[in-house]
């Protein structure tokens, strides 16, 4: 193969990748010497003839930047937001949202084939119909806005490029909430006013590093936090008196110092200036507080249809014992006790249960019980000590997946059902296929688009215990 850098081609577009890219193949010819060679091309739509600039050859594929497009696919359109194309968050705003759905359903069904080894005809029989949004744009309920200075020595503020730390200024992001560029307009200009510089990852100074931005939809309270390469900064109750002024809903605001010269962006202590430490928001008629460090998923109208769907799989009579592992802040957990006997949730992270345990007295439920530390650590303890076991077990892990002990401690309590929970399809059908090869055995899944407009997709899965019939 002789593809090189900066050569531009002209391909039509066959396939999408796992991230949204276009998959174009050049045709064989003396000049080319490429049959059957690769391109991947971000922004491109599946159905395009584009000419596209190789930016990064590979023996077999090259990665490409989208030129220009020759012939639009049925399913381009104009991208809500100008900087859909700069920004790192989008990459699907060109895609039609029907052909968004029906690509993660894809995505999800063709990891339980590729990874899983599930055959096709049965993954198209147990997979229920994709969930989707009525309104696919301004869902987000949290954004967190990295701060910057442009050549002329202005503030800015917005998202990353793709995979760089080079900031795209968007006060008025397409998927977030109009309060955004409100509270954004009001902080730039204060610091401005002020002189209050911001942060610089080369030098390690300046003080004002992101602008955190969280709001309750069903309550329609608002938080601000700034996070600050500090502990304080000049005149915050003035800021705090424009916010309250101006800003429907405000709530909460305070700082947070982050003084590491780190990419975590938000450090371990946080002061409130002004209104309340944390606000609240409700799911499914239970009431959640969040604090600015709280996980909490950032969907609530999909969260909602994910827990539902996850409780309407998990099969409940009122008699059930159910064990929630990776519980978070137990918003699961708490879905579940309604119809359970007793729930048991699982975190790894102190702070998020002393949430958990909050959000159950809050909500005034007694019977489910929070335990700090490794699900493959305190369910074979309680298991082996106490007797707990488990009618029904519900998973939701972080993107790589359940600790292969976990699954192990799975294996070895047996519950009659599993509902695991995923926000990666490639480690859920890796699991999967792990289960079923240990007496599980794979019965119903739906796909949700927690992400409209991102290349992530949700999942849920039933599986029951059924011995050595296998998968």
């Amino acid at each position: 193969m002789n593809i090189q850098k900066n050569q531009i081609f002209t391909v039509k577009i066959t396939d999408m990748g796992t991230d949204g890219e276009g998959i174009g193949h050049l045709e064989d010819s003396d000049a080319l010497s490429g049959n059957g060679y690769t391109l991947f091309v971000k922004d491109a739509v599946l159905g395009d003839t584009v000419l596209a600039k190789v930016v990064k050859p590979k023996k077999g594929y090259a990665f490409a930047r989208l030129e220009e497009v020759l012939e639009p696919s049925s399913d381009r359109v104009e991208p809500v937001c100008a900087y859909a194309r700069q920004c790192g968050g989008c990459q699907l705003q060109a895609v039609s949202y029907e052909k968004q759905l029906a690509f993660k359903d894809r995505k999800v069904k063709n990891n339980l084939i590729r990874i899983g080894g599930f055959a096709p005809d049965f993954v198209e029989e147990i997979m229920e119909a994709p969930v989707g949004m009525e309104h696919p744009f301004h869902y987000r309920n949290k954004a967190q806005f990295p701060v910057g200075m442009d050549k002329n020595g202005r503030l800015i503020a917005g998202f990353y490029a793709g995979r760089t730390h080079t900031i795209i200024e968007n006060r008025d992001c397409a998927l977030g909430v109009a309060e955004n560029k409100i509270v954004l307009d009001i902080v730039l200009d204060f610091c401005m006013e002020k002189k209050i510089p911001a942060y610089d990852e080369t030098t390690g100074k300046g003080l004002l590093r992101h602008v955190l931005i969280r709001k309750g939809f069903s309550t329609g309270q608002i938080m601000v936090c700034l996070i600050l390469n500090g502990s304080s900064f000049a005149a915050e109750q003035e800021l705090a008196d424009r916010l309250f002024e101006k800003v429907p809903g405000m709530t909460s605001f305070s700082v947070n110092s982050n003084t590491e010269r780190t990419n975590v962006i938000m450090g371990s202590k946080t002061r409130t200036i002004r209104g309340k430490d944390r606000i609240e928001d409700t799911i499914g008629g239970l009431v959640f507080t969040i604090s600015p460090q709280s996980f909490y998923q950032v969907n609530p109208v999909q969260t909602e249809n994910i827990y539902s769907q996850a409780l309407s799989y998990a099969g409940l009579t009122g008699n059930e014992t159910v064990w929630d592992l990776y519980c978070g802040i137990g918003t699961i957990s708490l879905f579940l006790a309604r119809q359970a006997k007793q729930v048991y949730g699982v975190e790894i992270v102190p702070q998020a249960i002393d949430d958990a345990r909050q959000n159950a007295v809050r909500n005034g439920i007694d019977n489910a019980k929070f335990y700090v530390g490794k699900a493959e650590e305190v369910l074979p303890h309680l298991y082996e000590t106490e007797g707990i076991f488990a009618d029904v077990i519900v998973v939701d892990p972080p993107r790589k997946g359940c600790d292969e002990e976990c699954l192990n401690t799975i294996l070895k309590m047996r519950p009659k059902r599993l509902v695991y929970v995923s926000c990666d399809s490639a480690t859920l059908a890796r699991d999967l296929k792990y289960l079923c090869s240990q007496g599980y055995e794979l019965k119903c899944g739906r796909a949700f688009d927690n992400f409209p407009m991102g290349g992530h997709v949700e999942t849920v899965i039933m599986m029951t215990y059924c011995g050595d019939k296998g998968k």
